[in-house]
C-alpha cells in the first residue's frame, strides 16, 4: 500500500496538508503528518531492529493504537527514541492504519582503546571517557570523550595534543572505539607578569602563587603547566595575601595567557588593583540575642584597634563569636561583620552584629569534582550533616580543613535552595591535585665515625586510595649505616577526629669499635583539642643489639683464642660504656603541640611549640623519664623584600630511676638513650662532637639547652621559581650531665656558632646546606663546618 498523508478533514486536506521536518541527533526525519489536526492508527510496525525488542520501542514512543496523535506527538516520540542512545537513525510514517517505525540501531562497543599515548596511561584515560565496553556507540558522546581526553592532556601541559576518535567495525553490529593520540610537545611558561602592583614586587607575588616559570627542574615539579583551574586558585591566593596585609579593596582585574606557537611557551599576565592599605579602627560587638551581652562576646574578638587590617582576623573573630553564641544554646545565631571605612585616616571600623538567624536546615551535601578522593573523606570535615541546622561558620571551618588537607587545588562551597523553603543544599566543588611524592634526600658528614655521604629515598602518598590516609616508605644509608622505615596514619580513627597510626623501623649502624642493630615500632594517637592545640599519645618498643665489630676485617668477630696460644690479632674491644647483647626499651610518651603557623611549607608568621615526655620502664631494660621542649617563632621582617626572621629555643632532660650498680647502664640509662650533640642543638660541630666523655669518646649527656636566631631571604640572582633562599644564623647551646660515674666534661659549658645557609624547596623535598663557624668551643670538641641534609623546621 502506498504511503499517504493523514487526512485533516475532507474539506481542508489539500489546502492545509504540510510536511514537518524534525532534526534530531544523527539526522533529519521527515514526517508526512499534517499539522492542523490529529490522526490515529490501529497497529505499529517496527522495522530495522536487531537487538532491541519491538515491544520496547513501542513502549518508548508513548502513543497507543487507536489514540489520536499530532505532529508534535510524533516529534516527541522521535526525541524519546533518540534519547535512549540506542539508535543512530529513526523515522516514523503511516501507511493505511499502520504506523511504521523504521530504526537503525547504534553499534555496540566491544572495547575502548587508546593509541599513541605515553604520558597518560590507558587506565587513567579510561576514567575520563564516558563510553565503555558494552555501551551503544553514540557520536555525540564519542566527541565529548575526545574533548575529555584533550582536556586531560591540557592539564599536564600538552595543549597542542591531537585526538582523533575512530571506530573499527568488527561485524555483527560490534565496533572497537579507538582514540588515536598525538601527544605533541609540553607547553611551558616563559614569563609571569604582574600589572598594577606597587606595594609588592613581581618576585614577591610570584612566590605567593603556585604557577611558576619554567626552570631546569620543571620536568619534575610540573608547576610550570598553564591550567585555568590553577590560575583561579592563584587568583584566590593573591586575594588572601593582600586581604591579610591590609588591602581590603584589592581585586584581580584580569588574568590572561598568550601561547607563542613558535616556542610553545605561555606568557601569563595578571592585572591587579591594590587599593589603599588599612588598619583596624574601632572594634565593637552588638548583640540582639536575649541573654547574651556584648561583654560576653568581647573575649572572642581577634581584631584589635590599630592593628593592620586582616581578613583572617575578621574570619577568626566571626568563628570565635559564633562558637560562643552556639555554646549558650543558640544554634541559629548569626554573626555579621559591618565595616565602615574612614578613607581619610585609612582605617576600618568593625562592628560584629549578633542576631538570631533564620531557622534553616541542611537538606543534603553534594560533592563534585572528586575523581580520586572518596565522598566521605570530604563530608567528614563538616561538623554538620543532613538535617542539621545550617551554620555558615561551620561551613567556613570545613572549607579551611579541606584546604589544609592539601588534596585539592581549589575548594569552593556554595548553597542552592532545597526542596523546602527552610532547607538548603550544600554544594562542594573541588579540583584535585597530585598527592603522591617521590623524595630523595642527601647529606654529607665531614668528620667522625659517620663521615661520608648519607642518602635517603622515600615514597609518600598523602591520600592513599582516596581514603585520606598517609603512607610513607623510605630507605636510606651511608657507608656505615642502613635504615628502613614504614609509616601509616588514619586521620579519622573509628570515624572520630582522632589520628591513629604506626611506625616500623629497622637500622644497622657501624661505629669505630662496635655495631648496633635496631628494630622498633610505635603505635600513636593524635587528638585535636582546639584548632591550634593538639595532643599525641604513643607506645614505643625498641630492641637494640650491641655487638663487637670486626675492626681488622679478618672475618672473625672477637678473634677468639682458637689455637690455645693466646688471643689472635684482636678486634678492638667494646667500649666500657657499651653493653654487649640486647637492650629493650618499652615506653609510653605524650606530647602537647601548639601551632598557629600561617604556612607549614613556607612559614612567614606564627608559633610552633612542642612539649614531650617519654616514660621508659613498662618492662624491658630502660628505666627513665625523658622530657623535651622546643618552640620556634616566625615573623616577617620585610613584606616587600620577603625577609623572614625566626627565633627558637629548646631543652631536654633525662632522669634515671634504675637500681644502683647495674653494669654499663647508668642506672637504667644506656648511652644511646642520652641526648647527643647535633645540628638541632648547635651547628658547626660533628654529630656527638661535644659534651660528656668516657675513655676519650663523647657519649652524650642528660641535659641540654639551646637557642637560635635566623634571618631568611630570597637569593637575588636566582629565579624565585627554583625555590632557593639564603639565611644567616647564630646558635648557642650546651650539653652536660651524665649518669656514669667515670664520665668527664660533665659540667655545663656553652658552645656557639655563626653561619650562612642555602635552603632549597626542591622537587625531592626540602634540602639545606649550612656552613658554620664555631665561636665558643672546647679543645676536645669535633668540628664540622659544612653540613648538607634534609631541612627540618619543626
Amino acid at each position: 500500500m502506498k504511503s499517504r498523508s493523514v487526512l485533516l478533514s475532507a474539506a481542508s486536506a489539500v489546502a492545509l496538508s504540510t510536511r514537518v521536518i524534525v532534526g534530531v541527533a544523527a539526522g533529519s526525519v521527515m514526517l508526512s503528518v499534517t499539522a492542523a489536526q490529529a490522526a490515529s492508527f490501529s497497529t505499529i510496525d517496527v522495522r530495522g531492529n536487531q537487538r532491541v525488542e519491538a515491544s520496547t520501542i513501542r513502549d518508548y514512543i508513548g502513543i497507543k493504537p487507536g489514540q489520536n496523535y499530532s505532529a508534535n506527538d510524533l516529534d516527541e516520540a522521535i526525541k524519546r527514541l533518540y534519547s535512549t542512545g540506542l539508535f543512530s537513525d529513526v523515522s516514523i510514517s503511516q501507511s493505511g492504519r499502520t504506523l511504521i517505525i523504521q530504526v537503525a540501531e547504534n553499534q555496540v562497543i566491544n572495547q575502548v582503546l587508546f593509541s599513541g599515548n605515553k604520558k597518560i596511561k590507558d587506565n587513567a584515560l579510561g576514567l575520563k571517557v564516558q563510553l565503555k565496553s558494552g555501551n551503544s556507540l553514540d557520536s555525540n558522546t564519542l566527541e565529548q570523550d575526545a574533548e575529555a581526553v584533550r582536556e586531560a592532556y591540557r592539564r599536564i601541559g600538552r595543549a597542542d595534543v591531537v585526538v582523533n576518535p575512530t571506530t573499527v567495525d568488527l561485524g555483527e553490529g560490534r565496533v572497537n572505539v579507538v582514540f588515536e593520540i598525538q601527544e605533541g610537545d609540553r607547553t611551558k611558561i616563559a614569563t609571569i607578569n604582574f600589572v598594577g602592583n606597587n606595594a609588592y614586587s613581581d618576585r614577591r607575588l610570584a612566590e605567593v602563587i603556585s604557577t611558576k616559570r619554567t626552570n631546569l627542574l620543571s620536568f619534575i615539579s610540573r608547576n610550570d603547566i598553564y591550567d585555568e583551574d590553577r590560575i583561579k586558585a592563584d587568583e584566590e591566593a593573591l586575594r588572601r595575601f593582600y586581604f591579610n596585609k591590609g588591602y581590603a579593596d584589592f581585586q584581580v582585574v584580569a588574568s590572561d595567557a598568550q601561547l607563542d606557537d613558535a616556542t610553545n611557551k605561555y606568557t601569563v599576565t595578571i592585572t591587579v588593583e591594590e587599593g589603599d592599605r588599612y588598619k583596624f579602627g574601632d572594634v565593637s560587638v552588638e548583640s540582639t540575642v536575649e541573654g547574651i551581652t556584648s561583654e560576653d562576646l568581647a573575649g572572642a574578638v581577634e581584631t584589635q584597634a590599630g592593628k593592620t587590617y586582616s581578613a583572617k582576623d575578621v574570619e577568626d573573630s566571626i568563628i570565635g563569636i559564633s562558637e560562643k553564641v552556639a555554646s549558650k544554646g543558640y544554634a541559629f545565631g548569626q554573626v555579621t561583620p559591618r565595616g565602615d571605612r574612614d578613607y581619610a585616616n585609612r582605617t576600618i571600623n568593625i562592628v560584629y552584629t549578633v542576631d538570631q538567624g533564620p531557622k534553616t536546615y541542611v537538606e543534603r551535601i553534594e560533592v563534585r569534582g572528586n575523581d580520586k578522593t572518596r565522598d566521605y573523606v570530604i563530608r567528614r570535615e563538616f561538623d554538620l550533616a543532613e538535617g542539621d541546622a545550617f551554620n555558615q561558620v561551620m561551613i567556613q571551618k570545613a572549607k579551611r580543613r579541606l584546604e589544609n588537607l592539601d588534596f585539592f587545588e581549589r575548594v569552593e562551597v556554595s548553597t542552592v535552595p532545597g526542596e523546602q523553603p527552610d532547607q538548603v543544599v550544600l554544594v562542594v566543588d573541588v579540583v584535585e591535585k597530585s598527592t603522591g611524592e617521590f623524595s630523595i634526600g642527601a647529606g654529607y658528614t665531614t668528620g667522625g665515625a659517620q663521615q661520608g655521604v648519607n642518602l635517603e629515598v622515600g615514597v609518600t602518598e598523602r591520600n592513599f586510595l582516596g581514603r585520606g590516609q598517609f603512607v610513607k616508605v623510605s630507605a636510606g644509608g651511608s657507608t656505615d649505616s642502613r635504615t628502613y622505615n614504614l609509616s601509616f596514619t588514619e586521620p579519622y580513627f573509628l570515624g572520630y577526629r582522632i589520628a591513629a597510626g604506626f611506625d616500623l623501623f629497622k637500622s644497622a649502624t657501624s661505629y669505630d669499635a662496635y655495631e648496633v642493630d635496631r628494630n622498633g615500632a610505635t603505635i600513636r594517637f593524635g587528638l585535636p583539642i582546639t584548632d591550634q592545640l593538639s595532643a599525641q599519645v604513643a607506645y614505643n618498643f625498641v630492641q637494640d643489639d650491641y655487638g663487637q665489630k670486626d675492626t681488622n676485617d679478618d672475618g672473625v668477630i672477637g678473634d677468639l683464642d682458637t689455637d690455645g696460644a693466646g688471643p689472635d690479632t684482636g678486634d678492638a674491644a667494646l667500649p666500657v660504656y657499651i653493653p654487649e647483647g640486647e637492650w629493650l626499651k618499652s615506653s609510653l610518651s605524650y606530647s602537647l603541640i601548639f601551632n598557629n603557623i600561617d604556612d607549614m611549607k613556607d612559614p612567614h608568621a606564627g608559633l610552633f611549640a612542642k612539649f614531650n615526655q617519654e616514660f621508659a620502664g613498662l618492662g624491658g631494660d630502660a628505666q627513665w623519664l625523658k622530657t623535651t621542649f622546643k618552640a620556634t617563632y616566625y615573623q616577617t621582617l620585610s613584606e616587600e623584600m620577603n625577609w623572614i626572621g625566626l627565633v627558637s629555643a629548646g631543652g631536654g632532660y633525662i632522669h634515671a630511676f634504675g637500681s644502683e650498680g647495674l653494669a654499663s647502664d647508668g642506672n637504667g640509662i644506656l648511652v644511646g638513650d642520652q641526648f647527643k650533640a647535633s645540628n638541632d642543638i648547635v651547628r658547626g660541630f660533628d654529630f656527638n662532637g661535644f659534651g660528656p666523655m668516657i675513655a676519650g669518646d663523647h657519649v652524650g649527656g642528660t641535659t641540654y639547652f639551646n637557642a637560635s636566631a635566623e634571618v631568611q631571604f630570597p637569593m637575588p640572582a636566582i629565579s624565585e621559581s627554583i625555590g632557593i633562599k639564603g639565611a644567616f644564623f647564630a646558635d648557642v647551646g650546651t650539653l652536660f650531665g651524665s649518669p656514669f660515674s667515670d664520665a668527664t666534661n660533665t659540667a655545663m659549658a656553652w658552645r656557639s656558632s655563626v653561619g650562612a645557609s642555602l635552603i632549597w624547596a626542591s622537587p625531592f623535598g626540602p634540602l639545606r646546606v649550612d656552613y658554620s663557624v664555631p665561636v665558643l668551643k672546647e679543645s676536645t670538641d669535633k668540628i664540622q663546618n659544612l653540613n648538607f641534609g634534609i631541612a627540618t623546621k619543626f
